[in-house]
């Protein structure tokens, strides 16, 4: 692991989301008309990779790319500079502004404005070489506007140390990545085109694996990991053999923008930490997933020792940074895929998960003397090692009530099989300002049931054994 910031290069742009409400066309045109509109602005490009590296982890992040001096430039420089430390170069031209319309969570139509490109010939300045002397790790986010085509820019980026780990997040318009690159990050289409290896459309998993090996020998880069969208991303590192991180499954309309600098961010940030590029990969697509469930920027992955030690200095963070507060509870005794899947669904919601756990007397007092099976102890232990779990709270009560009331989650989330009425913790949680909320469940799956099939085959082997 390497002290310093993460460094992003490359080109920044400012997006602007117009999001209202559709109840009627227009009577003039077959066209929705969007009232109630409110106005939403951010960074994008390069600038949307830096600030989620920045809000993913406590790491320095420094952003090196041209900003206009125009309305659009100032406004993003704003945005920027309240996040990341910025290295501004000059640019020719307007900043590129891109407008979305939206209602109902559906883009309508898209606005592009702005033609600017990074000044060819202009000298980058001292602060370039400044931002990247103590760099841990470097982002190139390529958005085709002339960045990673600076001479000066990509013969600094060369020149860079060995062990700086550097991730190019390539453009159809933009330059080859120069060498040494730890990974290159294009999506399955960019892959196909860099690659153009002939196409097998009924192998998509294996066209993907054979443009990545095409373009870690064409661009000299010791990886390639092609994003995949829902499939998550396919890593090579020229090998017959790849790497394959799949996705967690994300339900409902979903936007995707920005899960791919989601992505290479992510990627930067745990190769900066000192991981494999397979442990970054893997890590990269669940946070991508996260980002693309919620909508939400994806927060810093609380620390273990932490989250071990104590979990409401891990609350009071989350909550501190403006953070989503996620909490479930139940017995957990036997875990079995249907809490998988529900624990998992929870945290998409929000940026921590805290799973209030039945002691061993709460649950006796529930489910009778027989049970638990294992104790709160293992239980906690078995919780806390699933990577959608964030921190294990026990209750001695048969309900969570006084626990919640410390915690004051701001979303409580059960399965679906209870009713609203079933839950008597939902006065608590709505009395703080919290929301409850019912997840689906798998049917069929149910810790009672399996303790009435593991006691059904010991009887039938006991029987059997006397016979």
């Amino acid at each position: 692991m390497r002290a310093g910031p993460l460094v992003v290069v490359g080109d920044a742009l400012l997006d602007v989301d117009l999001t209202g409400t559709v109840e009627r066309v227009a009577p003039d045109a077959p066209v929705p008309v969007v009232s109630d509109v409110r106005e939403h602005r951010r960074a994008g490009g390069a600038g949307l990779a830096a600030t989620l590296a920045a809000r993913m982890s406590g790491r320095e992040v420094v952003l090196v790319a041209p900003l206009g001096a125009d309305e659009s430039g100032e406004a993003l420089a704003g945005l920027l500079e309240a996040e990341v430390g910025l290295v501004r170069l000059p640019l020719d031209g307007r900043t590129v502004r891109k407008t979305r319309i939206r209602a109902a969570g559906q883009s309508l139509v898209r606005v592009d404005q702005g033609d600017g490109r990074m000044a060819a010939g202009a000298p980058l300045g001292d602060g370039v070489a400044a931002a990247l002397r103590d760099a841990a790790a470097v982002l190139v986010a390529d958005y085709g506007r002339g960045t990673t085509a600076h001479e000066d820019v990509r013969r600094t980026l060369a020149g860079l140390p060995k062990d700086v780990p550097v991730v190019w997040d390539p453009h159809p318009r933009g330059a080859p990545p120069v060498r040494p690159v730890r990974l290159a990050t294009p999506n399955r289409s960019e892959a196909r085109a860099f690659a153009g290896t002939p196409e097998q459309t009924r192998d998509p998993l294996g066209q993907a694996a054979r443009d990545a090996a095409a373009l870690v020998a064409r661009w000299g880069v010791a990886g390639v990991a092609v994003t995949l969208g829902e499939r998550g991303a396919l890593l090579s590192v020229g090998d017959d053999v790849p790497y394959v991180a799949t996705a967690p499954q994300v339900t409902g309309p979903v936007d995707p923008c920005g899960a791919g600098d989601c992505f290479s961010a992510a990627t930067a940030l745990a190769l900066a930490d000192g991981a494999l590029p397979s442990e970054a990969v893997t890590d990269a697509v669940r946070r991508a997933a996260e980002f693309v469930a919620s909508g939400t920027v994806p927060q810093a992955r609380p620390d273990p020792a932490v989250a071990a030690d104590d979990p409401w200095e891990l609350v009071e963070r989350v909550r501190a940074r403006g953070g989503t507060v996620v909490a479930t509870g139940g017995c957990f005794d036997l875990l079995h895929p249907g809490h998988v899947s529900l624990l998992r669904q929870a945290r998409a919601l929000g940026d921590l998960l805290v799973v209030c756990l039945n002691s061993d007397a709460s649950v006796r007092a529930l489910k009778g003397p027989d049970r638990p099976v294992m104790p709160e102890q293992d239980r906690a232990r078995v919780l806390g090692a699933l990577d959608c779990v964030d921190a294990v709270l026990i209750f001695a009560e048969r309900t969570p009530e006084r626990l919640l009331e410390r915690l004051r989650p701001d979303l409580w989330v059960k399965g679906a099989d209870y009713a609203s009425a079933e839950l008597p913790e939902a006065r608590i949680v709505r009395r703080h300002g919290g929301q409850v909320v019912l997840l689906p469940y798998l049917e069929g799956r149910s810790t009672s049931r399996l303790v009435e099939r593991v006691r059904a085959h010991a009887g039938h082997a006991r029987d059997e054994g006397a016979a």
